[in-house]
């Protein structure tokens, strides 16, 4: 096995050693002598004498060559002595006091003035900087002064045992595979020997991947409440430290807790803080405090047996940055994805927080879901606490399906701003603009029906919205789908342009949001003839929706920009004609939007076939 050398921090620890000395020496040296001097006044021989033969002085005593003498005031001095054998007598005669015993400090004395209240001078007014500066780190991590001199540190890992968390399988929802693949382990934990027999060995790491309030946390606690194991859970960033060694040692320590807790679970949330990939950019020889703390991580992962019991989870949305040391067989063997619910998992969900709620007989949860499309399961129970509150706030006993449709709009659009007053004109606009999207929607093929048009602004900044929910769960989209969707997005701008013969700055967001549709087309879905199957773009990040990057030349970007501005041109013309064609109900249906403010997707469409009819 390989030497697992200290870690750098109890060099550090050394250093501040060295410089408490110093300190002290210096303080010795220079303070503490002085302050001693300032309280003897040196005088020559011959005052000595006056201030003797003058009846002036109380007592003296000698030391070697040295004469210390009070007067009457009790003030001290000193002198050098001579050869003087009348000095004697000059004393006797003087009636004075004298001996050659001079009053020294104790050895005890001495060191609690010199050494012992100068340490503890430096000590307190090293641990006051270090809280402070502890304070504004955040206290992350378990940090203490103490810790930072002497380099003792715990893990800080929070352990949780069965009676305490009391999380099962049962209270997780919307993620059955996810919860398949995890069974395993906990049959594993109840009944190891049955894999013992035939040679099977359960992974040493089990990686958790998904985005962002899935339930990725949640399902560590479930096995670990499941198989009534402790459990200890530890964020990745409480690893990270100021000084290096310090993130090694809490490594460290929490694998040896878990050895002695065996068997047991050990929960890593938020990996990719310290497992990101290495390099030697961001420190000198890329020997950095996060790069000890991963290499320390890799060595316990090799070093400590499975078979004991002890399976490490660790959850991140971030995989595609984590160093592939980590996710080689023998650590991270397997990996889970956790992923956003689909239609049956989100009606699934909501029923279950739904259960600590009080509600009526008119909630439908399967059209709460449909509307929900693409939220995760914290924003589904966002949405079911959204409601209760919304029930106590409008004087209701029980949550209504309103309730539950309002709380879907807080989300998605924020709450309604009461106190925006919108002109007359605009918003005559606005209910144009929003017929407009509903219109084009209801008036093509291959489009999601309207469920609700709304003209009250919203705190996201929307001055209205239309909402279109498809009515099954959908995972593919043709062109033609993707087509409609730009050109339903178009239909609020064409409508300003057919009845005002104006724009205005209301279509920012379709904008943005047809742009990025054109180029997916383009770039990403291979639905160009130009360019086939060639992706022209690559993700950063999976799971955290962030932007795409061009992976093409200067020349074919230029390409893809007209390609894009083709299609919204395209979809755009296209909008501004079905409205054209239909200008009636495009009027009609604006004015009954103007002056009820909300109207739902069944009364639109019952409007618009009335006027058809």
């Amino acid at each position: 096995m390989k030497e697992i050398k200290e870690p750098e921090g109890k060099r550090s620890a050394f250093a501040y050693y060295i410089i408490v000395l110093i300190v002290i020496m210096l303080l010795n040296a220079l303070v503490f002598p002085k302050v001693a001097q300032t309280k003897i006044k040196n005088v020559d021989y011959g005052t000595f004498l006056t201030m003797l033969d003058g009846g002036k002085l109380d007592t003296v005593q000698m030391e070697g060559d040295e004469i210390y003498f009070y007067d009457k005031d009790k003030n001290m001095y000193s002198t050098t002595s001579f050869n003087d054998s009348s000095l004697v007598d000059r004393l006797y005669k003087a009636g004075v006091k004298f001996d050659r015993v001079v009053q020294k400090t104790s050895a005890l004395s001495s060191f609690l003035t010199n050494w012992l209240l100068p340490m503890l001078i430096f000590y307190f007014i090293w641990k006051f900087f270090m809280s402070s500066m502890v304070k504004k780190m955040g206290g992350q991590g378990g940090i203490s002064p103490n810790s930072m001199i002497f380099g003792s540190n715990r893990s800080g890992a929070k352990m949780y045992v069965e009676d305490k968390s009391g999380i099962k399988f049962k209270d997780v929802a919307g993620e059955d595979e996810a919860k398949e693949n995890l069974q395993e382990i906990v049959d594993f934990l109840h009944n190891p020997k049955k894999y013992e027999d035939i040679g099977a060995k359960m992974p040493k790491g089990v990686l958790l991947v998904g985005p962002p309030g899935t339930g990725k946390t949640l399902l560590a606690k479930a096995v670990a409440g499941e198989a009534s194991v402790p459990f200890f859970s530890i964020a990745g960033s409480e690893f990270v430290e100021m000084f290096v060694g310090m993130g090694a040692s809490k490594v460290r320590d929490l694998f040896k807790q878990a050895s002695e807790k065996a068997p047991c679970i050990v929960f890593i949330d938020e990996i990719d803080t310290i497992g990101k990939k290495r390099d030697s950019k961001g420190a000198i020889g890329g020997n950095d405090e996060r790069e000890q703390t991963l290499n320390q991580l890799l060595t316990e992962m090799d070093g400590f047996d499975a078979t004991k019991g002890v399976i490490i989870l660790a959850a991140t949305n971030r995989p595609e940055i984590l160093d592939p040391a980590l996710l080689r067989p023998g650590r991270f063997d397997r990996r889970v994805p956790v992923e956003l619910p689909d239609l049956i998992g989100r009606e699934s969900i909501l029923k279950l927080h739904a259960a600590k709620v009080k509600l009526d007989s008119s909630c439908d949860f399967s059209v709460i879901a449909k509307m929900a499309s693409g939220a995760s399961g914290a924003e589904l129970a966002n949405m079911i606490n959204e409601a209760a509150l919304c029930a106590v706030k409008h004087g209701r006993s029980a949550v209504s399906q309103s309730d539950l449709e309002e709380s879907i709009e807080v989300v998605i659009a924020g709450y309604q701003k009461k106190n925006a007053i919108l002109s007359e004109h605009e918003k005559c606009i606005v209910a144009y603009h929003e017929i407009g999207h509903a219109l084009v929607a209801a008036l093509q093929t291959h489009s999601a029906p309207v469920q609700k048009i709304t003209i009250i602004p919203r705190t996201s900044g929307a001055l209205g919205y239309t909402m279109q929910v498809d009515q099954e769960q959908k995972n593919l989209m043709s062109k033609d789908e993707l087509e409609n969707k730009i050109a339903t997005l178009a239909g609020g701008r064409a409508a300003e342009e057919i009845v005002f013969g104006s724009i205005t700055t209301g279509a920012s967001n379709d904008i943005e949001q047809a742009t990025k549709l054109a180029r997916a087309i383009v770039t990403r879905y291979g639905m160009t003839d130009d360019f086939d199957m060639v992706a022209l773009e690559s993700s950063q990040s999976q799971y955290l929706g962030g932007d795409y990057d061009l992976t093409c030349s200067n020349e074919t970007s230029t390409v893809i920009d007209k390609k894009v501005i083709e299609i919204v041109k395209r979809q755009h013309k296209k909008a501004f004609d079905i409205l054209s064609q239909n200008r009636e109900k495009l009027d009609m249906l604006s004015k009954h939007l103007y002056e009820k403010e909300t109207i739902t997707g069944e009364e639109f469409m019952k409007l618009l076939q009335s006027e058809t009819a």
